[in-house]
């Protein structure tokens, strides 16, 4: 790893490392994207959306300069154990006094047509807007390392589904492995 590379990692978990705010009403807290390979044309990004307000608000939309598009998306079971993912229009809710996790297996952020690879320790600029809040700018951390999990347990319902990054899916087309 070059000096450069090591660097940029250290700066990237001391950043992430305290929350962070949008209108001093929403938080968020253990960010990180991930690529399946080297060679996947798509990526997705996961964390913890926290709603210190006393009103609900709705992540709306997402936006990226690493993808061709970016967009909210989640997986929806198909019946038969087959997982599909698919665009979510209408956003996400996050409840006043509250917190919605995009994670793995679930509701999450979509890059589309990579502009490049993603390698473990690089930063993904994405800019996430709320209905109330407005726009919040992040730098994700690239982590190919992390499990399935978010391995703290405070949002209780997490666990290890066995379920690969999916970043070389395609849109539309049956999952390869069923989800319990």
């Amino acid at each position: 790893m070059s000096l450069k590379s090591l660097t940029l990692a250290a700066a990237a978990v001391i950043s992430f490392s305290t929350p962070v705010f949008a209108d001093s009403k929403i938080m968020i807290e253990d960010a990180y994207a991930r690529v399946a390979s080297k060679a996947a044309k798509a990526g997705a990004a996961f964390l913890i959306i926290n709603n210190m307000g006393d009103s609900d608000d709705r992540l709306i939309g997402v936006s990226s300069d690493v993808s061709v598009r970016t967009e909210l998306h989640t997986h929806k079971d198909m019946g038969d154990g087959v997982m599909k993912m698919m665009h979510v229009e209408e956003g996400f809710a996050i409840p006043a006094g509250g917190a919605h996790a995009l994670e793995r297996g679930g509701d999450h952020l979509m890059f589309m047509g990579l502009n490049g690879p993603l390698a473990h320790g690089d930063v993904v600029n994405v800019v996430l807007t709320f209905e109330n809040a407005g726009e919040m700018k992040l730098e994700i951390p690239v982590d190919l390392e992390r499990k399935a999990a978010h391995g703290d347990g405070h949002h209780g319902g997490h666990k290890d589904d066995g379920h690969k990054g999916h970043g070389d899916m395609e849109h539309g087309k049956k999952d390869d492995h069923a989800h319990h």
